[in-house]
Order: structure tokens, then C-alpha cells, then sequence
């Protein structure tokens, strides 16, 4: 297979990877959170508030959100999302608009409200957080509040993250001022679960992303290092530096295999390894991070 098709394969693989994300963003909302009449953050915590005012569908309104805070974006930041951040808003547009028609109502009672809205909160913030973090880790966004925030970060120095949390906290908020015959004591309790469930979708965000990200360096000490270093490089496409080195107790010169992946990619190094010679001695560590071809990029 040569280097245009693999590339090609990597692309669907990636766009596949978002869809699943982005359906699994709106299972949770579709699930567990409208049908408990909650309110989460970002542009959905908006379009939810909209429907439940309205009756407008969300679908709709986060379709129509989105569209101009992209057109304000390209203006202000510049052509930096990319067709990817693209594709999902309009895919989880459709799927907002396809996927509730998809689950029996019975269903969505049975399984979901009936539980209660904590449970609720929690497995849809867990959900749509998993979502999030797919979409995130092939290099997409869900759009909304992400794009405020990358537009404030440019002309002030206030983190995106920050700038999200104080956006979703008001998102959630202003539920209480949504005209409805519910008491205020359901009012509180629903901003109380919106809360949980943000907390929840962020801990779930984090936890995946972090592993997902995290690296590993790996030390190969073999006399066989040249075919080992072959094989890595054939195969995963990760580069190996091969270092001069003096075992001190033996006084033999030799040479020291050093690669670096990702914790996810380990297992085949160490097969590799394993398969070439079986008496080689390996050390694997953490590494803080790692930034390059393949890895992270330094921000400025």
C-alpha cells in the first residue's frame, strides 16, 4: 500500500472516528439529558433552553448558532478550523434532527428518566463527554462555545478554558429565568444537575484525552538493535535514535535502541521486541511530554 492510500485510509478513519463521537454527543443529550428538561453548557445548553421555551427543534437552532459564530470566526481568527470542525456541526445538526425519531419513547422512560435525573446527569454527562473526546482527539470541534473562546483568547489573556466554564455556568443558569409553571425549588435542582453533569462530561473529557495523549519512551538495549529498529520504523511509522553505549560492569561497547510513542502503541514496540530477541533488556517510563512530527505541537 503505498503512502497516498494509507493516507487516504487515515482520513476515513479519522472521519469515522468523529461520527461515532458526535453520535455518542447526541445519544447523551438525546437520552438523558432533553428528556429530563435539563440544561448543559455550550451552544447544545442553548439550543435546549430554545426548545424547551419554544419548542423549537435543536437540531435547528444549533445548526443556526454555530453558522455565525463560524462566519465571526473566520473573520476574527482566520481560516483555523478547518473542514473537520465543519463537518461536525453539520453532522450533529442531522443527527439532532435524525436520532430522536430513531428511539422509541418507551424506551428513552424505561431506561432513562425513569432512573431519575441524578443517574441521569451523570451517564449523560459521561456520554457526551466520551463524544467530545473522540471528536477532540482527531483534531475536530464541536464548535459553540469553543469558538468564543478561541476569539476572547486572542485579544485578551484569559484561557479557553476558563472562558468555557464561565460561559457554561451562565448557559446554565439563565434556566432559571426560563418562563415555565415549574416551581423554584425544580428550577434550582435543575441548575444543581446541569452542574453535575458538566463536572461529569469535563472529568470524562479530561480522563480520555489524557490518556489518549500520553507517551512513553522506551529504552532498547539488544545486539540485535539494527533489525529491531528496522521492524519499528517498517511498522508503525515511528522513528528510532540509535545511541553509543558502554555496559560498565562488562566493559562491551554496544548500542541502545531509544523510541518514542504513544502508551497505546507500547504493546507492539514491546511484540517487536520480544519477537527479534527474546534476551533483550528494555526499560519503558513516562515522559511529561513529548512535542514534534507526530506528537504535540508548541503553542505559542
Amino acid at each position: 500500500m503505498n503512502t497516498k492510500s494509507k493516507k487516504i485510509l487515515s482520513e476515513i478513519k479519522s472521519y469515522f472516528i468523529i461520527t461515532l463521537g458526535l453520535l455518542c454527543y447526541v445519544l447523551a443529550w438525546t437520552i438523558f439529558i432533553i428528556p429530563n428538561n435539563m440544561v448543559g453548557g455550550g451552544v447544545t445548553g442553548i439550543s435546549a433552553i430554545i426548545k424547551y421555551w419554544t419548542g423549537f427543534e435543536v437540531g435547528y437552532s444549533y445548526f443556526i448558532i454555530n453558522a455565525g459564530l463560524l462566519l465571526v470566526a473566520l473573520k476574527v481568527l482566520g481560516r483555523s478550523f478547518g473542514v473537520k470542525t465543519v463537518f461536525a456541526i453539520v453532522v450533529t445538526s442531522a443527527f439532532f434532527k435524525v436520532v430522536p425519531g430513531l428511539i422509541p419513547p418507551t424506551f428513552i422512560q424505561e431506561f432513562a428518566v425513569n432512573n431519575g435525573p441524578m443517574l441521569c446527569a451523570i451517564f449523560g454527562g459521561a456520554l457526551s463527554g466520551l463524544g467530545m473526546a473522540l471528536t477532540f482527539a482527531e483534531g475536530s470541534s464541536t464548535g459553540g462555545t469553543d469558538i468564543v473562546a478561541l476569539m476572547i483568547n486572542k485579544y485578551r489573556s484569559v484561557s479557553p478554558g476558563k472562558v468555557i466554564v464561565i460561559l457554561d455556568m451562565i448557559i446554565i443558569t439563565s434556566s432559571l429565568i426560563l418562563p415555565s409553571d415549574a416551581t423554584w425549588g425544580y428550577k434550582f435542582a435543575i441548575v444543581i444537575y446541569g452542574f453535575i453533569m458538566s463536572a461529569v462530561l469535563s472529568f470524562t473529557l479530561d480522563m480520555f484525552l489524557s490518556g489518549s495523549k500520553q507517551s512513553v519512551q522506551i529504552l532498547i538495549f539488544s545486539k540485535q538493535y539494527d533489525v529491531i529498529a528496522d521492524r519499528i520504523t517498517e511498522e508503525t511509522g515511528r522513528g528510532v535514535t540509535v545511541l553509543n553505549s558502554r555496559g560498565w560492569y562488562t566493559k562491551e561497547e554496544g548500542k541502545v535502541a531509544v523510541v518514542i510513542v504513544r502508551k497505546n502503541e507500547s504493546n507492539h514496540i514491546l511484540r517487536i521486541v520480544k519477537e527479534v530477541d527474546k534476551s533483550a533488556f528494555l526499560s519503558v517510563g513516562s515522559v511529561m511530554g513529548v512535542y514534534g512530527k507526530g506528537f504535540e505541537q508548541i503553542k505559542k
